[in-house]
């Protein structure tokens, strides 16, 4: 009889360590697994607030590119104000796009909202009638642009 008990004793608790291991085991793995799925989407974060920032400031430049021959008149060529504006669309249609991703990777609602306004604010430096105007549109929106970086930077610090 005794030796029955103690083969049962040694059945639970070998059943017990197993279960407990696998409990273990499987807490390990789906903490890992979050841990890992956190990463990626912080890396992913990063990758886009940065595309962002650099195609803001690429479309930024473009406009001004654009500003000057109309405004200074450094071209006669319609051909060539033509092809600034098309660079500048292009350059904007990039910005868009990385504006999207930022839109489709943040948890933050003011984020899309910084990105729309400096979107807004580098669209509209060609309106500016003189230097003056263009001086006062390029600072708005070189600020807001950092205000972006600046309210992005807490999402993809390491917790």
């Amino acid at each position: 009889m005794v030796v029955v008990v103690t083969s049962v004793i040694a059945v639970l608790g070998t059943l017990l360590g197993a279960a407990l291991s696998h409990l273990l085991q499987s807490r390990t793995t789906a903490r890992s697994e979050r841990f890992a799925r956190g990463e990626r989407l912080r890396q992913e974060r990063i990758d886009a607030y940065c595309a962002f920032g650099g195609a803001m400031a690429n479309y930024r430049r473009g406009q001004m590119d654009y500003w000057y021959p109309r405004h200074d008149g450094r071209t006669d060529d319609p051909a060539d104000l033509h092809e600034l504006r098309r660079e500048a669309q292009r350059l904007r249609a990039v910005a868009m796009e990385a504006m999207f991703r930022v839109e489709l990777l943040t948890d933050a609602p003011a984020l899309p909202e910084l990105a729309r306004r400096a979107l807004e604010a580098v669209d509209g430096i060609p309106a500016a009638d003189d230097r003056d105007e263009l001086e006062i549109a390029r600072n708005a929106s070189r600020t807001l642009i950092h205000e972006f970086i600046t309210a992005s930077r807490p999402h993809v610090r390491l917790p």
